[in-house]
Formats: structure tokens, sequence, C-alpha cells
């Protein structure tokens, strides 16, 4: 992996995208010498996308279960809760 400023970058785009496209190289995007960005191979973007996913509906599946081992809350009455807590809080 590699770091370059802002100011590098721009003067070398192309070189960047070559080498990350053919090279499978990372560039790490820095502005006084703090990370800002990457410049990564496709298909580690396409990688990270997938385990995002696996992870969401990893939550999804707990968030599931979990409502079948405690129940749930009807939508409607959330909203009315919300809505008390709103009036009262408007009071103070």
């Amino acid at each position: 992996m590699t770091d370059m400023t802002i100011a590098d970058a721009r003067k070398e785009f192309a070189e960047i995208i070559n080498h990350t496209a053919y090279g499978k190289r990372r560039t790490v995007i820095t502005r006084r010498g703090k990370a800002l960005a990457a410049v990564v191979p496709i298909e580690d973007l396409r990688l990270l996308e997938t385990l995002e996913q696996e992870v969401t509906l990893r939550e999804a599946r707990a968030a599931l279960a979990e409502a079948d081992r405690v129940g749930t809350i009807p939508l409607a009455d959330v909203i009315a809760r919300m809505a008390k807590k709103k009036t009262e809080s408007d009071r103070e």
C-alpha cells in the first residue's frame, strides 16, 4: 500500500489508476498527514460490499430472532409513545 498526498495524486492520477487496476496496488490519499480516502482495486471494493451485505444480513437475522424471543410492539404504539414523549418534553 502506498500513501500519497492529494497534490501528488492529482499529478499522477492516471498512473495511480493503472497501478490499481493492473498491479492491484492500493493507494491511500492523505492531506496534512491524515488519511482521507483510498484508491483500491475493484475486486477489493466488491469484496468489501459483499462483507457489508453479509454483516447486514446477520444483523437482520439476529433482530428477527430477538423479535421472536421477546415479541414486538405494533408501529402505532411506537408512534403514540414517541408523540407522548415529545408532548411531555415540549411542556418542560
